[in-house]
């Protein structure tokens, strides 16, 4: 049923229902108490006056052509089941708005709001004109969470500090203005990912590269701009808190604003500016570069035929996983055999993994951290040896801190070839020694060698031995 209003409605405490659309062209009022609901559509013309003291329903489109509409004291909800909009040529006003629709609302005209918007269901997006949600001074808004938010762009007006209720379609991700000194007009809008992350001015040294919020003042004074971080939804840098700033871009450059920031980098928090008149794009900034993943340790046994390998991380921030790499070569062909996920939690963690790959001779490993935005880094290189090469022909006392001492339990004699390898495959020694059957050798260290495993290599051309060395 379509219904079009041409003369005086007055809604008095009592409600009136349609089933698909109304059209005002008269002049509508809808009085305390009086509740108008059940519409699909709703137009409210040019030569309109609609003066909503009550509750509007509207459950499909909502388009506005009265200039000039006032705001009433009553209450818009828009709770359609289907995708809604609200259109027309020239904004929609309203006291109080409701919005309920799961299936989300798109902005073709200004909604502008003088009371308290609840964010009830739904995401709300704006058009690419831009169109605006306008907060109005003295208005406010409760309610807005991820599944519930603007997706496009926000207005304030007023003297009032404001959290803009903004967001992608995932996450809310707000940013606040406070302290304004006037009266100001200030639009915001969420973005991701970061844009010429690599144009800063000192002290900047990095800003936060997967998102940022636009902030334009359109008139007014000053403000102090708050932004935030929630690592569990967008992946969080990993800074010392002193070294946290907001940057905002300026010339082309992300610029310090001189930001005071508080919280934990691995879970929330929250960074202030000093009041700023210059506006446009801000984010997170940094005057120091993140603090890298330590890797306290990384080792590997062979047991029983399977590679156990074991490493110690701390200060885990955005690690998305560790790669177990190993190759027959050491220096090349490496080929990823497993992955663990990161835990990020901050604290000091122990990792585990099992290779039951089999092998003869020696294998290398290594762990190639990749971070949550692509980023990656590779340990250092270390070797496991298979114990059936070691069939006691030679022993080695071990460790070893200037020398190697080798013992011959076999019955060759003459001259053997030693090599002594580093874990990355290195070549550190080598040489020619004599030993006489059950006699022994003193291999000299040159005098610069670092502490860490070795490999030992003595061969002939009937004897292939081959041994781990710590080096103390």
């Amino acid at each position: 049923m379509k219904c079009k209003i041409v003369g005086l409605l007055l809604l008095i405490g009592s409600s009136s229902t349609a089933q698909d659309a109304i059209r005002n062209t008269g002049n509508m009022q809808i009085h305390t108490g009086g509740a108008m609901t059940g519409f699909g559509n709703f137009s409210n013309t040019s030569t309109a006056v609609l003066l909503n003291n009550g509750s509007l329903y509207v459950k499909g489109t909502l388009t506005n052509d009265q200039v000039s509409m006032a705001a009433g004291t009553g209450a818009l909800y828009l709770n359609g089941t289907s995708a809604q909009s609200v259109t027309g040529s020239a904004f929609f006003r309203t006291y109080n708005l409701n919005t309920d629709n799961a299936a989300g609302i798109t902005l073709n005209n200004d909604l502008r709001i003088t009371g308290t918007h609840t964010f009830t269901n739904g995401l709300i997006a704006t058009s690419v004109t831009p169109n605006y949600l306008v907060y109005e001074a003295g208005s406010s808004h409760t309610g807005s969470a991820d599944s519930r938010h603007v997706t496009g762009w926000v207005k304030k007006i007023g003297t009032t500090d404001f959290i803009f209720p903004v967001g992608d379609n995932t996450y809310e991700r707000t940013a606040a203005i406070s302290n304004l000194s006037a009266s100001s007009e200030i639009n915001c809008h969420y973005y991701t990912p970061t844009q010429n992350i690599f144009n800063l001015q000192s002290p900047i040294v990095h800003v936060k590269a997967n998102e940022y919020w636009q902030i334009d003042r359109i008139s007014g004074g000053t403000v102090q701009i708050t932004l935030n971080w929630d690592h569990s939804k967008v992946a969080m840098d990993n800074e010392l808190i002193s070294d946290i700033t907001v940057a905002y871009n300026t010339g082309g450059n992300w610029t310090d604003a001189v930001g005071s920031a508080s919280g934990n980098v691995t879970t929330t928090g929250t960074v202030v500016s000093n009041s700023v008149n210059t506006f446009g794009a801000f984010t997170i900034g940094y005057k120091a570069f993140p603090v890298p993943v330590k890797l306290f340790s990384f080792t590997g046994e062979r047991m029983s035929g399977v590679t156990l390998l074991h490493w110690i991380t701390e200060n885990e921030q955005n690690t998305d996983r560790f790669e177990v790499q190993r190759s027959y070569m050491a220096t090349s062909a490496f080929v990823t055999v497993g992955s663990v996920g990161g835990r990020n939690s901050g604290s000091r963690e122990l990792y585990d993994f099992s290779d039951p790959s089999t092998f003869q001779g020696i294998a290398y490993y290594r762990l190639k951290t990749i971070d949550k935005d692509g980023g990656f880094s590779y340990s250092r290189i270390i070797a496991v040896m298979e114990n059936d090469i070691n069939n006691q022909r030679f022993i080695v006392l071990n460790p070893v801190r200037t020398a190697i001492t080798v013992f011959n339990k076999t019955i060759e004699e003459g001259p053997f070839d030693y090599a002594l390898y580093n874990a990355a495959g290195q070549l550190i020694l080598k040489g020619t020694v004599n030993m006489g059957s059950n006699g022994s050798a003193v291999l000299p260290l040159p005098s610069q060698t670092a502490g860490g495993l070795y490999i030992l290599e003595i061969s002939n051309r009937n004897v292939k031995f081959k041994q781990k060395i710590l080096v103390q």
